[in-house]
C-alpha cells in the first residue's frame, strides 16, 4: 500500500476531509439562502440549520456572516472549494502557454463567461446591499480589486506575446478590459436584454479583439 493511500486512511486526514465537507455544506446552504432571501434577511442560524450544523460550528469555521459571503463568492468564482487560486487554474495556465494572442483571448473570455455565470446571482445580492451595508460595500470593492488584478495579469501576458495593438499600453488595455469584461455588463446583456451567455461571449471576444489586439 502506498504512503498516500495509508495517509488518506489516517484519523487526522479524515478529520480534515470532514471539516472541509462541513465548510462546503455551509457555503452551499448560505449561497442558496442569500440568493433566495437576500443578505440582510438571511441569518447565521438559518444557514446553520440548513447545513445541519450547530451555529457554534459556523462561527468556528467563518466567524461572521460577511466572511461566509466572501467564501461563497470565492467558491463560485473558481467553481469548487479547492485551495487553488483563480490564476493558478488549468485554464489560466492555458492562457499563459498559448502563443497566439487571439486564441489566448478566446480561452480567457470563455472562462470569464463561466465565472460570471456562476457568480452573477450572488453578486447581484452584494451589489443590492452596498448602499445600506458597509460590509457589503467593502466586499464589492474587494471583488473589483481582485477582478482588476486578474485582468491586468492576463493583459500583461498578452503584451508579453506581443499581442496588444501598437501604441496601446498595458494600463489602457486593462482599463478597457476592466470596464467591458465586468459582471455589470454581463448582467445588463444577459438579464436586462435577454442575451444568452454564448451571445455575450461572442460579442465580448469580437469587441476586445477590435479594441486591444493588433
Amino acid at each position: 500500500m502506498s504512503q498516500r493511500v495509508k495517509a488518506e486512511g489516517q484519523p487526522g486526514t479524515r478529520r480534515v476531509e470532514q471539516a472541509r465537507a462541513t465548510r462546503r455544506r455551509i457555503i452551499d446552504q448560505a449561497a442558496s439562502l442569500f440568493i433566495e432571501h437576500g443578505y440582510a434577511a438571511t441569518t447565521l442560524t438559518q444557514i446553520a440549520k440548513g447545513a445541519g450544523v450547530a451555529v457554534q460550528t459556523l462561527y468556528f469555521h467563518f466567524g461572521n456572516k460577511a466572511t461566509v459571503l466572501k467564501e461563497v463568492v470565492d467558491v463560485l468564482a473558481v467553481g469548487d472549494d479547492k485551495p487553488v487560486p483563480l490564476l493558478d487554474r488549468t485554464w489560466a495556465q492555458r492562457v499563459r502557454d498559448e502563443p497566439d494572442g487571439r486564441r489566448a483571448l478566446a480561452i480567457w473570455v470563455r472562462n470569464a463567461r463561466a465565472v460570471f455565470g456562476r457568480v452573477a446571482p450572488i453578486m447581484k445580492i452584494v451589489r443590492d446591499a452596498v448602499g445600506a451595508d458597509p460590509e457589503m460595500a467593502a466586499q464589492w470593492q474587494t471583488n473589483l480589486g481582485q477582478r482588476y488584478l486578474a485582468q491586468r495579469t492576463v493583459v500583461q501576458q498578452l503584451a508579453e506575446k506581443h499581442a496588444l495593438r501598437p501604441g496601446l499600453t498595458v494600463d489602457r488595455a486593462t482599463d478597457i478590459v476592466f470596464c467591458l469584461v465586468s459582471i455589470e455588463v454581463y448582467q445588463l446583456f444577459t438579464i436586462e436584454r435577454g442575451w444568452t451567455p454564448a451571445q455575450w461571449e461572442r460579442w465580448i471576444k469580437d469587441t476586445l479583439t477590435t479594441a486591444i489586439l493588433p
